[in-house]
Parts: C-alpha cells; sequence; structure tokens
C-alpha cells in the first residue's frame, strides 16, 4: 500500500459539499433534458436490461445461434433458446421474428439461419459495427457529421497463434491508414499470440516489434490519428504499463500523443496512475508531445473473479462497487490538477452522469477542462451523450467496437461484458432504466458516499504473494488452514518477485544426483527389513500423529519449491509453467492425505494398515507423484521404501529429502521413508516382489504393472497406468474456447502426460471447419520448443530420447493419414521436437489405440455425437476425456455415456488437483482396487479391514432389500448371529449409499467450476468368484450389495460348490478353476471378488488381463464392501461464459 494513495492532494479541499451539490445538479439536468429521448435501440436495450431473462437470452442466441456454422446446429439451437425464453422484451416485431424462426428453422435451415443472423445482427448494429471498409466509411462520415469521434477497437477471433496476431495487427494498421479513422484501441493480447506470463522481458520484446509499424503509420499521418493501448486483465497490468511507457521513450515516438487504459476496479491502479503521471511530466519536459490516460471503471470483473477462484489467489479488483466507486474519484482528485494539465489528458470514461458531473465540475473549478474529453460506449443512451458532450465543449469520443461479418459471432464475449455490467442493480445504466425512481436516487446516494470515501479506500495490490520471502523466511505453505482441507496456491506470475524468483531457480543448475545404484539383492533386504521394523510401530501411532507429520512434510515441501523448479528443469526438462502446479500438487497431497488419516477411524469396520509399501513413480510427474504415493503409505500407517525412475533420480531425492525433513521435526525416525535407487534388473525386481512388501503404488505405463504381477501374482498393487484420451469438439463448441484448450491438453510438457489430450474428435460440420484446423494449427506452430530451464520456451523438451511407439507417432503414417503439422527433431540426441499434427486417424487404426506418449495429436473425424464417444470409449483405456459444446443435451448425453475417470466439459483435460479433479482411471488405465488418487477412498484402501463393534441403526432398509435378505437367510438356515450380522450391513448400506454413494459431491464448493466425484455401477459384471472354505453368509453379503448399487453381479463356483449353494436359490454359474481362469484371461479389466480360497490360475489369468482379484475378508460396512461394485468418476465442468455463472446440463450454482 502506497502512503500517497491515502494522503489527500493539497487541491483536494476544492471537493466541498458545494461542489458535491453541483455536480448532482447538473447529473439532474443531464437526466431532465434527456428524459424524452426517443431512440428505438436506447428503448430496447432499457427492455432488455429490465427482464431477467434479456442477458441470458442475449448470451444463448449469440453463442448457440449465430456463433455455428452448421445451420442445422444453428436451427437447433434456435428452437431450443424459442421454447427457453420469452422473447417479448425484443418487441413485437422482433419477438415474434424469433419465435417463427424456431418454428421453422429446423424444417429449412439453409433459408432461416441466414435471416435470423443478419436480423440479430442488425439488431445490435448500433453497439458493435461493421467494419468491412465501405460499410465502416459511412459509419465515420456520419459520425463525423454529428461531431462524434469514434474510437475503433478491431474485435476478431481469439489470437491463438502468430498468423492471427499478424492478421489482427495488419487489420488494426489498415484502420490507422484510413484518413477517416481518427481513434484506434489495440490489445497487447491480439497482437502477440501465446504470451508467456513468466517471460515478460521477452514478452516486452515481441509486443513493440509488432506495435512498432502501428505506432510509425500513425507518426507519419499528417492529422496524426490516435492510438490508444487498451487494459484488459489484472495480469496485463505492469506489461502493458510498461510497454506503453517503453514504446513511448524510443527517439522516434517522442512527438507522438498516444494513451493508455487504467481501470478504477483495481486497487493498484493508483499507483499506475502516478507513475503515469510523473513519466509524461519528464517527457513533456524533455521536450516530448503529452499522453492520454483513458480511466474506466472495468469490464474484466467477472473474469477476474474467475481467475482468482480457481488458482486460490485473491480477487485483484474491488470487492465492492462502492470502492471502484471511490477509486474512480480518487484517480480524478489526483490527476485533474493544474500540475498535469500540460503533459497528461485524461479520458473520463463513464455512462454514469453523477460520475461525468463531478469531472466536469472539478475541471471547471481547477481549472483544467482543457485536459479532458468524456468517452462513453457507443450506441448506449444518443441523447446523454449529446448533452454531456456540449458541457465537455465537444470533446467526447465513443468506445466502438467494429468487426468483420465473418467474425460476428466473437462479438458475443463484448456484448456479454457489456449487458451483464449493465443488468447489475447497482449499475448507474440499470438505474436509469429501473422502472421505480428510487433507484436513481440510490445512485445519488452511492455517489455522495463515494466521493466522501475516496481517500479512506484501499489502494495498491490485493495480490501479495512473494515466494522470494516466503523462502528467505520458511513460510511454509499457505493455503488457508481452518481444519477443512483447501488447495494450495499456484505462484502468481503477474506479480514481479513471483517472476524474479522463477528466473533465480531456473538460472540454478543443481547437478548431478550423487546417488548410487543398488544392484545387490542383499541391500534390498536390508532396507526392507529396516522398513518394516519401523512400519510396525509407525501404524501402531494415533491417526493424529501421523497427519501432523504429513503436515510439516508440506511445509518443508512448501520452502523447497524453488529448488524443485531447478531440478525439474534440469533433470526432467518441465519448465515451470508445467512443474509450479506440480509442487502445489505434493503439497495438496500431503494435506489431504493427513485429513484422509484423521477420518479412518470414522469407519464402522477396523483399520491395520500395510507395513512396507513401495512406491515405484514416473518421470513426467517427478514431484507430484512420488509424493502422492509416499504421503498416502505414511497417513495409513506404513513405511516406505521409493523406487525412483532413473530419468529423475534428482527430484525423488528432493523430495525424500523434504519428507525426512518433515519427520525429524516431529521427533520422528527419518527412515519411515527411503529412497532405494535400484536397478532395472535383479535388485529391482526383489525389491517389487519381496514377501515382506505388503503393497505396491505404480504409476507408469501398463507394461510396466503387467511385468511387476508376473513377478508376483499375488502382488497387491496399486497402479494408475496408461491413457488414450480424446477431446470430442461438436459443432455448438466455441472454437477460440475449444481449441485453446485442446492445444494446451496435447501439448503441455510435450504430451508427456498420461492424462494428454493425443486425439480430438471433430463432430459433423466441426470437422469441415476452416477456421477450427486454421487455428489449431496456427496455435500449434506457435509454441516454442525448448528446454525446460529457459524461461522463453513454451513446450518443453522430451525426458529422453523417445522410444519404439513415440518415434513412430512423431514420424511415420498409418493408412489414409496425413500430416498436418510434421514433427520436426531439433537437437542431435532428439530430446526437442516440434509439435506435429496427423489428421484423418481412422478407427482401430495403431495410433487411435496406442498411447505415444509425447508431443503429436492425432484428428479424427465422426459424422455424430454416438459415433465420437464409440470412438473415444473404444481405445482400452479410460484415464480422461473431454468435450466441448456450448448444446446442453449433447453435454448430458457424453457425462452420460463417457467411460473414463476423469470427464471434462468446457475446459482442458489435464492438470487434475487434489480432491477438486480426484484422479484416476477405467479399464487399462487402472491396476487394483481403483480408489482415485487425492480423493477419499485412496488411503483407506492402504490396509486391511475388519468387522468392527456393530450396531444398530436407525435407517430404512428398502423393502426390496428387506424381503431379499429375509428369503435369502430363510433358505440359508443361518444362526441368529449371522442374520443379525447380516440386517446390520443392510443398514450400514443404507447409510452409505444415502451418505457416500448414492449422491453426487463437490467438496471443493467452487463456483464458476462444478468438481462433481460420483459413484456409477460397473462397465461390465462384478464376477463373485466362489472358492472352498466360503461362507453362506458373505455370498448372501454380496447379493444385498448388488441390490444395493444396481451393478450386475455374476456368481460362480465350481460344480462341487455350485450345489452347496443351490439352497439360496441365487443362480451361480458351474465353472472349473481352470474354465474360469479362461474366461478371465479373455476379459478386459475385470473385478472379481472372491470368497473363500482363490485358485493361482485365478491370480495369473487376472494378470494377463489386466484384472483384479479382491480377497479381503468380507465387512457388514457398506462404506468399504460396496466399493467394488462401483466406479469413481471426476467431472469437473465450466460453469460460467466470460465470467458470467449459469447452469450447464442442468448443474446449478
Amino acid at each position: 500500500m502506497t502512503n500517497d494513495a491515502h494522503t489527500p492532494v493539497p487541491e483536494s479541499t476544492d471537493i466541498d459539499a458545494a461542489l458535491i451539490n453541483a455536480a448532482a445538479a447538473q447529473a439532474h439536468s443531464w437526466l431532465a433534458s434527456t428524459a424524452d429521448e426517443q431512440d428505438p435501440a436506447t428503448e430496447q436495450l432499457a427492455d432488455l436490461l429490465r427482464n431477467p431473462d434479456g442477458v441470458a437470452f442475449t448470451m444463448d442466441f449469440v453463442d448457440r445461434v449465430m456463433r455455428p456454422e452448421d445451420d442445422k446446429v444453428a436451427a437447433h439451437a434456435l428452437k431450443s433458446v424459442t421454447t427457453t425464453y420469452d422473447a417479448s422484451f425484443l418487441g413485437l416485431i422482433n419477438g415474434s421474428l424469433v419465435g417463427l424462426g424456431g418454428f421453422f428453422g429446423p424444417i429449412l435451415p439453409n433459408l432461416v439461419m441466414p435471416l435470423a443472423r443478419m436480423r440479430m445482427r442488425q439488431m445490435v448494429g448500433h453497439l458493435v459495427l461493421d467494419a468491412e471498409s465501405d460499410a465502416l466509411n459511412k459509419t465515420l462520415d456520419k459520425a463525423a457529421e454529428s461531431g462524434e469521434q469514434l474510437n475503433l477497437n478491431l474485435l476478431g477471433e481469439a489470437v491463438l497463434g502468430d498468423d492471427e496476431a499478424r492478421s489482427r495487427a495488419e487489420r488494426t494498421l489498415k484502420l490507422i491508414k484510413n484518413p477517416r479513422v481518427t481513434y484506434v484501441s489495440v490489445k497487447a493480447s491480439s497482437m502477440v499470440a501465446q504470451l508467456n506470463p513468466w517471460d515478460i522481458e521477452g514478452s516486452l520484446v515481441r509486443l513493440k516489434e509488432r506495435l512498432r509499424p502501428l505506432y510509425e503509420a500513425a507518426a507519419r499521418r499528417p492529422d496524426r490519428v490516435f492510438i490508444n493501448l487498451d487494459m484488459e486483465e489484472y495480469h496485463d497490468l505492469h506489461l502493458t504499463v510498461r510497454l506503453f511507457t517503453e514504446l513511448l521513450s524510443e527517439p522516434e515516438f517522442t512527438n507522438l500523443e498516444a494513451g493508455i487504459v487504467l481501470q478504477a476496479y483495481l486497487p493498484d491502479t493508483f499507483d499506475a496512475l502516478a507513475h503515469l503521471a510523473e513519466f509524461a511530466k519528464q517527457r513533456v519536459a524533455e521536450g516530448g508531445s503529452h499522453i492520454k490516460i483513458r480511466i474506466v471503471k472495468g469490464a474484466n470483473l467477472s473474469m477476474e473473479h474467475v481467475q482468482g477462484e480457481i488458482h486460490g489467489w485473491p480477487a485483484a479488483p474491488y470487492s465492492t462497487k462502492d470502492e471502484v466507486d471511490a477509486n474512480y474519484y480518487r484517480l480524478l482528485d489526483y490527476i485533474l490538477r493544474p500540475e498535469f494539465a500540460d503533459c497528461v489528458r485524461i479520458g473520463v470514461a463513464t455512462h454514469n452522469l453523477y460520475t461525468a458531473a463531478f469531472a466536469y465540475k472539478l475541471g471547471t473549478k481547477r481549472g483544467v477542462m482543457r485536459m479532458m474529453d468524456s468517452e462513453m460506449l457507443q450506441g448506449m443512451s444518443p441523447a446523454q451523450q449529446t448533452a454531456v458532450r456540449k458541457a465537455f465543449e465537444g470533446r467526447q469520443i465513443l468506445y466502438t467496437p467494429v468487426v468483420h461479418m465473418e467474425d460476428f459471432d466473437v462479438a458475443v464475449s463484448y456484448l456479454v461484458r457489456r449487458l451483464e455490467e449493465n443488468s447489475a442493480p447497482q449499475n448507474f445504466l440499470y438505474a436509469l432504466f429501473a422502472p421505480e425512481e428510487q433507484a436513481l436516487k440510490d445512485q445519488e446516494e452511492v455517489f455522495r458516499e463515494a466521493v466522501a470515501q475516496r481517500w479512506d479506500t484501499f489502494a495498491g495490490p490485493r495480490r501479495t504473494q512473494n515466494r522470494l520471502e516466503e523462502a528467505e523466511q520458511a513460510a511454509g505453505r499457505q493455503a488457508p488452514r481452518t481444519g477443512r482441507f483447501a488447495n494450495e496456491p499456484d505462484t502468481d506470475p503477474a506479480l514481479e518477485a513471483n517472476r524474479e524468483w522463477a528466473l533465480k531457480a531456473l538460472a540454478t543448475d543443481p547437478g548431478e544426483h550423487g546417488v548410487e545404484e543398488v544392484t545387490d539383492a542383499g541391500v534390498v533386504d536390508k532396507h526392507v527389513s529396516r522398513a518394516a521394523e519401523l512400519g510396525a510401530e509407525w501404524g501402531a501411532r494415533p491417526a493424529e500423529d501421523r497427519a501432523r507429520a504429513l503436515e510439516a512434510v508440506a511445509d518443508e515441501l512448501a520452502n523447497r519449491r524453488g529448488e524443485f523448479i531447478s531440478v525439474a528443469a534440469y533433470e526432467a526438462n518441465k519448465t515451470v509453467t508445467q512443474t509450479d502446479p506440480e509442487i502445489s500438487e505434493a503439497i495438496d497431497f500431503c494435506t489431504y492425505y493427513a485429513q484422509s488419516a484423521r477420518l479412518l477411524d470414522s469407519y464402522a469396520a477396523e483399520f491395520t494398515p500395510y507395513r512396507v509399501t513401495v512406491v515405484t513413480p514416473p518421470w513426467n510427474f517427478p514431484v507430484a507423484i512420488p509424493t502422492g504415493g509416499i504421503a498416502a503409505a505414511l497417513a495409513a500407517g506404513s513405511a516406505v521404501i521409493i523406487k525412483p525412475a532413473p530419468q529423475v533420480v534428482h527430484c525423488a531425492k528432493l523430495v525424500v529429502k523434504a519428507f525426512r525433513a518433515g519427520l525429524e521435526a516431529q521427533g520422528l525416525d527419518p527412515d519411515l521413508v527411503q529412497l532405494v535407487f535400484t536397478d532395472e534388473g535383479d535388485a529391482g525386481r526383489a525389491l517389487v516382489s519381496h514377501a515382506d512388501v505388503d503393497a505396491v503404488i505404480l504409476t507408469g505405463a501398463s507394461d510396466t504393472g503387467k511385468l511387476f504381477r508376473s513377478w508376483k501374482p499375488e502382488l497387491n498393487i496399486m497402479a494408475e497406468t496408461s491413457g488414450k484420451n480424446a477431446l470430442i469438439i461438436t459443432p455448438s463448441a466455441d472454437p477460440d474456447l475449444a481449441i485453446q484448450d485442446l492445444y494446451l491438453s496435447a501439448f503441455g510438457h510435450s504430451g508427456q502426460k498420461c492424462s494428454a489430450s493425443s486425439l480430438v474428435i471433430f463432430v459433423g460440420a466441426a470437422g469441415e471447419s476452416q477456421r477450427l484446423r486454421s487455428q489449431l494449427v496456427d496455435a500449434v506452430k506457435t509454441l516454442i520448443p525448448g528446454p525446460g530451464y529457459e524461461i522463453t520456451a513454451t513446450m518443453n523438451g522430451l525426458a529422453e530420447a523417445p522410444g519404439e511407439k513415440l518415434l513412430r507417432g512423431l514420424t511415420q503414417l498409418e493408412p489414409g493419414e496425413t500430416w498436418l503439422v510434421k514433427p520436426e527433431k531439433l537437437n542431435e540426441d532428439g530430446t526437442l521436437w516440434s509439435p506435429g499434427i496427423r489428421d484423418n486417424v481412422r478407427p482401430g487404426s495403431w495410433f487411435h489405440v496406442n498411447e505415444c506418449f509425447g508431443p503429436v495429436l492425432g484428428i479424427m473425424h465422426a459424422e455424430t455425437l454416438e459415433q465420437a464417444i464409440e470412438w473415444q470409449n473404444s481405445t482400452g483405456y479410460g484415464l480422461t476425456g473431454g468435450i466441448h459444446s456450448l448444446d446442453d443435451d449433447e453435454i448430458q448425453y457424453w457425462i452420460d455415456n463417457v467411460e473414463v475417470g476423469n470427464a471434462y466439459v468446457n475446459r482442458g483435460i489435464t492438470g487434475a488437483i487434489v480432491q477438486r479433479q480426484s484422479f484416476g482411471g477405467w479399464k487399462k488405465s487402472v491396476m487394483g482396487p481403483g480408489a482415485k488418487a487425492g480423493g477419499p477412498n485412496y488411503v483407506p484402501q492402504m490396509g486391511t479391514w475388519a468387522d468392527g463393534e456393530l450396531r444398530p441403526r436407525e435407517v430404512d432398509v428398502p423393502a426390496a432389500v428387506a424381503n431379499e435378505l429375509r428369503n435369502l437367510a430363510s433358505r440359508a438356515a443361518l444362526s441368529d448371529a449371522d442374520v443379525e450380522w447380516l440386517w446390520r450391513a443392510a443398514e450400514l448400506d443404507q447409510l452409505a449409499w444415502m451418505e457416500e454413494f448414492g449422491r453426487d459431491h463437490d467438496r471443493t464448493g467452487l463456483i464458476s467450476e462444478a468438481n462433481i466425484f460420483r459413484y456409477v455401477p460397473l462397465l461390465d459384471k462384478l464376477r463373485v468368484r466362489i472358492g472352498e472354505g466360503f461362507a453362506l453368509r458373505d455370498v448372501i453379503r454380496q447379493a444385498l450389495a448388488a441390490a444395493v448399487t444396481g451393478t450386475t453381479v455374476e456368481f460362480s463356483a465350481t460344480p462341487a460348490l455350485a450345489e452347496q449353494l443351490a439352497v439360496l436359490g441365487i443362480e451361480v454359474r458351474q465353472l472349473s478353476d481352470a474354465a474360469f481362469a479362461s474366461e478371465l484371461s479373455r476379459a478386459e479389466s475385470a473385478r472379481v471378488r472372491t470368497l473363500g480360497a482363490v485358485a493361482d490360475t485365478t491370480r495369473e489369468a487376472a494378470v494377463e488381463s489386466n484384472s483384479v482379484i479382491l480377497d479381503q475378508p468380507v465387512l457388514a460396512d457398506g462404506r468399504r464392501e460396496l466399493l467394488p461394485y462401483l466406479l469413481e468418476q471426476a467431472v469437473s465442468v465450466t460453469m460460467h461464459r466470460f465470467g458470467i455463472i449459469r447452469s450447464v446440463a442442468g448443474i446449478e450454482r
């Protein structure tokens, strides 16, 4: 916080009661003089703002009807929109036309839809102008005749790549050269694609190169067209200010007047204004031209809140409109002074007549009216614009978006921002059009209070994260410590100290890891023996002790964040963009699993942890995944041996160092976590298959898991393995957002993520869209491959040279495929490749079903959504998947039918966050029980369970279940004790169903993103295999579980045992052990619940088919016993459009 922002300038005494009263009187006068305004466009806007459905209708219409290139898709959407909303606020004629369009659209789409789009363009033509040269020239001529000056802002599709950025710059240059154009706005993000928030120096170089020709053209024009540098979101503030001042400091622009925008909704703005004012004074003193500062209230508020919420950062803007207004008046009070009158021009950008009147009266009183322009939005309240323009001596500029016809759909974001801010009850225009007079009276009170509070309102950054200070102070983790789990915030690259911290980390080469490889199985025995000794004692400790130890480790990880950035960059080739969220995830694993440890006592069953767990993490996530495995095992009560991936031993060493330091800080033996870098031969096999190792946590290739299980078929393995993931894009998608999410999901970390989108499936017309194709190619070609330690790299290299599969994916096409973008090898050792896109991948082809794990994307073309989902589901894997569509019916159908553990709607499909999107897949993407990492069932699977004390529960047991229990128990002639046990089980099943399994959960509770954790029945039947020594009670227990969950169950036993089961009257397949094993070996990732003895052949067959044998004791506690019957799924849904919260496929906020 700056002191100056709270110290009124000497001239502030000018702002007395008389001036405030005069300003209010002036506003009243303007209101009175324009009360009889008869402007159809204004009246329509008023009706729209008064109608509760107005903004939602406009957003849906432009999004779903105007946007799609396929007329049939648009017609279907039009019918949906017209049945959802009452469009009467559009007026009788337009409302009737919309209704007729909804009826006739599906019948004659190719005729109706072009007319509907044309009519909509006409209806909003006063807000967004046609950029076509002839039409624009006519508009400019008309404006000039009426004395209006237009500030043109060229809209277009999202700038995802360099080609579009160059095109936007060229089109803007064309505007600047148009002699009728006098004023142009440009945005940094539209001039250069893929600005790297960590590399502000590199971004400035690129931006200046792109903007220089525009400023040169402006300077060469005799009448000096004015260029205004627009401000966007908070992360652009300091970049934009530096860009503006550095560009204007270049000699050829000394005498060029140009402008910049500042947003009053950011409390940082006062410092920026003071800085720019001093810059202007110095510039003029040295013989240069003055500058202009356009002061706005800010139009990105909704997206700022989304960004803060998603990342766990404080929202950058003020939290209330009153604070924004007060800051606006403070800015005017500071800058509207004779001291700055000859070096700064001020654009007072507002439709609030009280604000405009305040500026007018203050400027008049201080004799600085010459330094002010009134600025308003084109097409909003023309009569009031005229009245204010007269007071400002004719100096008024109208902010005017212009768009080419083919890009009209992109105007939706502008329109939505305008309509949303003006439909907010606290907004002046809303009050202006409100039917009740009190609304405008309230505006006057707000005005008076804001002026009074202007120098007392907070100023300075609301985001103060500083990784340099945190490291120096060993501040530990930064998430709120409320007793409820909260995710650790990532590093905010918008803050200068954090960028400095990152550069410092990347400049530090950590050197060799210095860990000796273990090749002797005897050494492995010693480590396992030590772990077993410590594990027994550790597992007997209270859960609270284990939880506190993990929280201490979380602090250690946070304090070493910079070290991890260094090691991951040099050893794993990861950029700071990729590694920083991974460190946050590692911290989250520790704190989340600490909570899981505390919850182990909440079950009706009793838990006994494994003594020794081996963690075998991968090389692609060398910080978070090993941390998660170790933390989960420790939380359960197990000692841990980590066998690091040979490519990232240094990362593993640093992870283990943090664990050992955290344990020691709690007075615990650090050998609870041991790093044993075995070879990939005898020593590695001895460790994984050791008799005293109770469990193995694997993250890696499916083939690795199969190898481990072949060494020890009864191996207790919990593995997240491979994925062949696809993102579906339908014609109803927002193309800009879809392509942005696609290329980031496909090429983040060079595609070396098991969650990466290595396939995109375009549906119908989306596959024929030249816009989608060109945007994708443009974005991918713009990526900058480079080593992880280079801050300029936007796509890091590979951890090692490509193996057989990846090399084939990068170099060989399958029949019918073509290269849309051909990958190129960029260095001798093969660790750096440019990204590639292969088109026309066919269903069932090699690339369709094989995970390549690198920077190559395949495109498939489906005729229908149903076909796309079939292809998405048919890879054999089921890890992640996504859909981009704005059609609720499409989204709902996809959610109901996609077969993945992590499902994403209208967002990227990578970057799962602990608890928010607990991670783990189905089918070939998982080995073991199937609990998702970072979810509620992960730690509880790290041990064995036995019945605890059972007591009656006050809960209704469904009649069907109760009847089933009575019938089966009667037939089996069970003992009273067994029947009582089954009733307790039925009661606990119902409690578990009501509290956990039978409902959707969203424990994170974000507004802008729904993150639903849910359970669904198995895709295939659950095989219940009954062996020697089974208990009839346990068989009945499984029948009860099936009745509750709805999962299909197949009982089987040898013929002899099946005869013993006949008394129950349930269907039992008679299969010998050999026949069952034969069937199981051909199954695909089956689940087998075993009762009694398990044949060796069954275990061997399960290894072959990636099936899991669940042989744990049968429990009464449904919270444990129902798990084999269900799949866990995390569904993450973007709940906003441009920051505006909306319902999606029946999900509400």
